[in-house]
């Protein structure tokens, strides 16, 4: 089963400019969780891109990470996928947070409900 969970968050008041946006976020857990996020940011080359986006608890405790290896200058927005995420069976949401290279974690998170799940 497929879910969309996440609002668009197309402009916030709250994002500052230059740090990365989350702009969506899709979410499968047959077992262990497939998150497919959007995200957007001005990358500048290899001195200023996103660089990096967490699944979080509420807590702050990370599960997993997906590295991105270079600047997406010319594909904004754009979408990477993360395999392979283990999520405690009492944990209802989580939070997927993104960076750059030269701010570091943006003040825009996005809380995401899981589906239900199976055993993992």
């Amino acid at each position: 089963m497929k879910y969309l969970l996440a609002p668009l968050l197309l402009l916030s008041s709250a994002v500052f400019a230059g740090e990365v946006r989350i702009l969506e976020v899709k979410v499968e857990c047959p077992s262990s969780c497939t998150f497919a996020v959007t995200l957007e940011h001005g990358d500048e080359g290899w001195h200023h891109y996103a660089d990096r986006w967490d699944v979080v608890t509420l807590d702050n405790k990370l599960l997993k990470s997906r590295v991105l290896h270079h600047p997406h200058e010319n594909e904004q927005p754009f979408t990477r996928s993360l395999s392979g995420v283990l999520i405690p069976p009492e944990t209802k949401q989580v939070k997927i947070r993104a960076r750059d290279s030269r701010h570091g974690y943006s003040e825009n998170e996005v809380t995401v409900d899981l589906p239900q799940r199976g055993t993992q």
